[in-house]
């Protein structure tokens, strides 16, 4: 993680010499007909990470477009995602990154602010990028500091993916929309005891291994987990954070939730084997998409609310990643077109099947829903963005400079406390310390 900061300091740092190169990369006419081949056809290079499937999907969706568009053709960047943005920031200080890139909202600001990526706002503008059955609050997720830096691929929402088959076992009945983390605490307890394994987990990285499950209970409180300006936290009471770490120790300590160590293991399994998957495990917070990315091995899996949604609108719809355009591009009109393509053409959303998140444009969602190509995990997937859109509030800003380091600190910090080596008031005060002074030296 350290070895990956370093990379984006370095990044930062040579953001002028970035800003130099695009000045010299723009569109124009020249640089146009310059990224054609002998043949006329414009190369258009794409990279995204992502499994097998994924992959798999994506080259139909190349192929299809080329079919359509045989001026057009692809150069392919698949990748994982262990190493994606290490080798992006390497691309990016040498002018050298792709046409496209799928960018996660994690990155997305800090390869915005040093000028590495596209503002498409124009395109929006010009009709290219037709966003006309897009919200308004979906699209301005992608808005850093005035420049449109990407167009959202799909959204999802934090859930509760559960498995009723573990649940009618045990003799539970299923979570309500009106649940609390009590409740949620009492459940995965009863199948913990009944089943002899721990039934709370956490995807696959564990409750502080994101800060979005920590956000989320930030939210709850009324409160936001950073600042307008990024600077700091944005709340000021630590009691916060200390209430989270103490339930997840507690939930450790009892067996009801894996610790760290145990986490590690359940990790290396893969989505598709995780205990839930295989009936060993009642719940997983996830996001919504993730029964749907299982549902080859288990097509079972059910979504709830998130424990105590209904409160302070704490719920909110994320991008699940943006395509980018590069700013060094000689051929974004190209890319914006392709991009508009995969948003709202009806092809190619037969191909993707919301794998990358919920459609943006609610024509397409509209069509998804009636075309009776989807499965009932799908269109669970669909139903619940539908109940979290009448309770949510505002999508938290982009994530600030620094964040991959915060993310180390809050789960070095959420760590420490359930292998007992500091309270959880302890770890709450190491985090704002640690958390201030990157937040500070990354956005001050």
């Amino acid at each position: 993680m350290r070895k990956r900061m370093k990379k984006i300091a370095a990044l930062l740092l040579t953001g002028v010499m970035v800003a130099g190169l695009t000045a010299c990369g723009g569109g124009d006419a020249k640089e146009e007909k310059a990224a054609k081949s002998s043949d006329g056809k414009t190369t258009i290079k794409i990279t995204w990470w992502g499994g097998d499937t994924r992959h798999e999907y994506t080259q139909k969706l190349l192929d299809a477009y080329t079919a359509e568009n045989p001026d057009v053709e692809f150069e392919a960047t698949p990748a994982g995602w262990e190493g994606y943005f290490d080798k992006l920031s390497t691309q990016a200080a040498s002018g050298s990154m792709p046409d496209i890139i799928q960018m996660d909202y994690l990155y997305i600001a800090t390869y915005a602010k040093n000028n590495s990526l596209a503002d498409l706002s124009e395109f929006v503008e010009d009709g290219t990028l037709d966003m006309s059955n897009v919200e308004e609050s979906t699209l301005k997720t992608g808005e850093i500091d005035g420049k449109l830096a990407g167009i959202v691929a799909g959204t999802n929402a934090l859930a509760v993916t559960y498995n009723p088959d573990v649940l009618k076992e045990v003799g539970i009945e299923a979570p309500t929309d009106d649940w609390t983390w009590d409740d949620y605490i009492k459940l995965n307890t009863e199948v913990s005891k009944a089943k002899g394994t721990e039934s709370a987990l956490t995807a696959t990285i564990g409750p502080c291994g994101d800060m979005n499950f920590f956000n989320y209970f930030v939210r709850q409180h009324g409160e936001t987990l950073f600042n307008e300006d990024g600077t700091g936290l944005g709340f000021d009471d630590d009691s916060i954070t200390a209430d989270y770490f103490q339930m997840w120790a507690d939930m450790t300590e009892a067996d009801i939730a894996p610790d760290p160590d145990e986490q590690s293991q359940i990790a290396t399994l893969g989505i598709e084997t995780l205990p839930i998957v295989t009936n060993e495990a009642a719940t997983t917070l996830e996001w919504n998409t993730y029964p749907n990315k299982v549902a080859g091995t288990n097509d079972k899996l059910k979504l709830a609310l998130m424990p105590g949604a209904n409160e302070n609108k704490a719920m909110w719809l994320k991008p699940g990643m943006f395509w980018s355009v590069s700013e060094t591009s000689k051929v974004k009109e190209e890319c914006a077109k392709f991009i508009n393509w995969m948003i709202n053409s009806e092809e190619a959303n037969d191909i993707i099947m919301a794998e990358r998140g919920v459609p943006i444009s609610s024509e397409i969602r509209d069509y998804m829903v009636n075309s009776g190509k989807m499965s009932t995990t799908q269109t669970e997937m669909f139903e619940y963005v539908d109940k979290v859109t009448e309770i949510a509030g505002e999508c938290p800003s982009a994530d600030p400079g620094g964040i991959a380091e915060i993310n180390k600190a809050f789960n070095d910090a959420g760590n420490s406390v359930q292998y007992g080596q500091a309270t959880a008031e302890e770890a709450a005060k190491t985090f704002r310390k640690q958390a201030t002074e990157i937040l500070e030296r990354n956005n001050g």
